[in-house]
């Protein structure tokens, strides 16, 4: 007998088939008391009682739990005594009775049977010999038979003696084979970093991988047996049950999938997502099979930019997402009738200070400004960074002349001188004052009310405060008059396109420009976007603008691809406004200019940024889809600025990642920057996207990306926007851009 680690399954078969032998064994063991009752002497009867005690002890034995009996080695051995000892004892009862050899071959034969379900081909034919001998014996002994007669009969147990060795060997052969099978599946769903565990009806754990071990560091046999909701928090333990009962109710092999939390043994909480499918009626399942995965890492990554998403990166302030959150709870609370104030906070001549002194003194001020601002709010206020060099402040339960004071105080502060470096700065602040009950104002009218107000502050002389006044609407007709002017520059062909060079991080060669709008206004001179997308997105134009720009861009990348062979790879990246994107006939405008172009439609990539495809996510996947079917290339622009959920990111035909300036900034000194980046170039390599790194200033930005994996790079260490002809002539290798 082989001696094997039995597994459930093979427990299970043994278990089965030992109550078949028992049975079997209480039936011929009966057969053979009525025999004794019927036919022998009566002073033979007495054999009657110890046959009765084997029937009783055979259907005794039947219940025992030979699932678990049978793994131990010792119980194997006496079952094969039992099996050994069961021989002799047919053959006794051979000889004592009459018709004994008659009934020994049907005995015999089924106890073969039983053997050959359960043991090795050689004990099988070791019982078989046993049985053949037997059956010499009788033959002529008891039925008298001669030597040729008792020779084929003899021959002929022979035969069924080897057709149950050989089937004896059949089934360890299939044994192995399954084995061999669950062992090799096993062991693949071990190498897996997926757990797989399975549920019954009941909710509890009927069998679990190893790789849940490593996942929650809880062996898999003391989660075997125990109910699925012990391992979650007592909050996810009411919609698991429902999510189970959910999945039961589907039909066979339909799925479910979900994100939950696991407790590990350690005791912190493991976020997975789950995966479930339902075998409940499957008979050789009967569970829930859920696979689990680890996402932890993923979420980590979704918080911070979640986090990232509303709060700002330099100061740690909510930012513009999170304040306009807050406007819209504040003015919607109908049962509150409190008034919200809105202060509106802008920085006067904050461009000098960044032209004259660079960005990293215009940050450090920006910084000193908001502690200062931070020592004259309530905890209970908010107060945010809306962008640049603009704050805002929502109060409520503020009076009118309270809100005066405090921006009273407020301009006093920012006036203090601050020292940035060797040189002392000092600032002035405009600030503009909204008030409205709850339930009366919309948040962005309430917004925008200070922002006129604000206005009205800056155009009063600037470092000082206004309050909204209905009659500020006039700024109103300002607007309306930027509008003319700017249908006006497009009919004049005011506005130019200046190209800033997209190098390979590596090798530094140009591998694409990217086309930035300006405005060569008569007047005020050139002027970059800050001065008119706003407006132009606000009153419709940026479309009429955004298709001119694209057209002109594809029309310079043909002039310069026949003009210079270097130019001959040289690709194109054009940026889309949240309201061109939206526009109905985008594709039909992207057609147009490429084929007007003669360019390929790989040579271009639009760029859209994060927020733009978040506002509305379905329509957004059905715009991409459509560019994507022109054969354009895709790219996100401002990546991490915006929220975007990751299994969302995959599911778009996007191309490139642009990481925007602001992780770029301290990415060569801020560990923080430099883990974040580092995801994102490895998410772009899970997703097989390009990435892109953008505002590059220094050497050691340059070097920190290039070692992290960023594929491209984009500004002023590689060069400024520049005109078409200094574009060409760096192709060519004439010149450098100056940065």
């Amino acid at each position: 007998m082989q001696s094997v680690e039995m597994d459930d399954h093979t427990a299970e078969y043994w278990a089965r088939q030992l109550r078949i032998g028992a049975a079997m064994a209480a039936v011929v063991t009966a057969i053979g008391g009525v025999r004794i009752a019927l036919e022998w002497e009566g002073a033979d009867r007495w054999w009657l009682l110890p046959v009765l005690l084997a029937v009783a002890a055979q259907v005794a034995i039947f219940p025992l739990p030979w699932a678990r009996l049978v793994r131990q080695e010792r119980t194997r051995w006496w079952l094969t005594a039992w099996w050994l000892g069961e021989m002799p004892v047919m053959l006794l009862f051979g000889f004592v009775d009459p018709d004994g050899w008659m009934l020994y071959v049907p005995a015999v034969v089924l106890l073969l049977i039983t053997a050959a379900a359960l043991w090795s081909p050689r004990f099988v034919i070791t019982l078989g010999v046993m049985s053949v001998g037997g059956y010499a014996l009788l033959l002529p002994y008891r039925a008298g038979a001669n030597a040729g007669t008792t020779l084929v009969l003899v021959a002929m147990m022979g035969c069924v003696v080897g057709l149950t060795a050989l089937y004896a060997k059949s089934r360890r052969a299939l044994d192995n084979r399954r084995r061999v099978a669950e062992q090799r599946a096993e062991t693949l769903l071990a190498a897996s970093a997926d757990a797989v565990i399975a549920i019954g009806p009941d909710g509890m754990v009927v069998y679990a991988t190893e790789s849940i071990t490593h996942m929650l560091g809880v062996p898999k046999q003391r989660l075997v047996g125990r109910n699925f909701s012990d391992l979650m928090p007592a909050e996810r333990v009411v919609p698991a049950q429902k999510f189970l009962d959910d999945l039961m109710a589907l039909p066979l092999g339909q799925s479910l999938r979900s994100e939950s939390q696991l407790q590990a043994a350690d005791g912190r909480w493991v976020y997975v997502d789950v995966l479930a499918t339902n075998w409940v009626a499957a008979p050789d399942i009967e569970a829930a099979v859920i696979s689990l995965r680890d996402i932890g890492a993923r979420r980590v990554l979704e918080d911070k930019l979640h986090v990232q998403a509303f709060t700002d990166s330099l100061t740690g302030m909510p930012n513009r997402a999170l304040f306009r959150q807050r406007l819209a709870e504040a003015v919607a609370g109908a049962d509150d009738d409190r008034p919200v104030t809105v202060l509106l906070l802008d920085l006067d001549d904050f461009k000098l200070v960044n032209d004259n002194l660079g960005h990293s003194a215009g940050d450090e001020l920006l910084t000193t400004i908001a502690g200062r601002l931070r020592r004259h709010v309530r905890p209970s206020d908010v107060l945010a960074r809306l962008g640049g060099d603009e704050f805002a402040i929502l109060m409520r339960d503020l009076e009118p002349g309270d809100a005066a004071a405090l921006a009273e105080r407020l301009v006093r502060t920012i006036r203090e001188p601050i020292r940035l470096g060797s040189r002392d700065v000092t600032c002035s602040l405009s600030i503009g004052i909204a008030t409205a009950a709850a339930g009366d104002h919309q948040g962005d009218q309430l917004l925008g009310n200070a922002d006129l107000a604000m206005y009205a502050a800056k155009r009063a002389g600037r470092n000082g405060y206004a309050v909204f006044d209905p009659t500020m609407t006039m700024s109103v007709l300002e607007e309306a008059q930027l509008r003319i002017d700017l249908e006006q520059a497009l009919e004049r062909e005011e506005f130019a396109v200046l190209y800033q060079p997209v190098v390979d991080m590596q090798t530094q060669s140009v591998t694409s420009v990217e086309a930035l709008v300006r405005w060569n206004h008569p007047r005020d001179g050139l002027l970059g976007p800050y001065h008119f997308i706003a407006a132009a997105e606000a009153n419709g134009l940026i479309v009429p603008l955004g298709r001119w720009v694209l057209r002109e861009a594809c029309a310079q990348l043909a002039r310069w691809r026949a003009e210079s062979p270097a130019a001959a790879t040289l690709k194109i990246n054009v940026n889309l406004s949240a309201r061109q994107f939206q526009y109905a006939g985008l594709v039909d405008d992207v057609a147009g200019a490429l084929h007007d172009a003669g360019l390929d439609a790989a040579a271009l990539t639009l760029e859209i940024t994060e927020s733009m495809l978040m506002e509305d996510i379905e329509t957004a996947k059905r715009t991409l889809h459509a560019l994507r079917g022109l054969g354009v290339r895709l790219a996100i622009d401002d990546f991490g600025t915006g929220y975007s959920s990751l299994s969302y990111l995959k599911q778009l035909p996007v191309d490139v990642i642009k990481i925007d300036k602001t992780f770029v900034d301290d990415v060569d000194t801020d560990a923080d920057d430099v883990a974040l980046v580092d995801a994102v170039a490895g998410l772009g390599q899970a997703l097989k996207m390009q990435t892109v790194a953008e505002g590059i200033e220094t050497d050691a930005q340059w070097a920190t990306l290039r070692r992290l994996g960023i594929d491209h790079g984009q500004g002023y260490l590689f060069g400024r926007p520049a005109d078409p002809e200094q574009i060409r002539a760096l192709l060519n290798g004439v010149s450098t851009i100056s940065a």
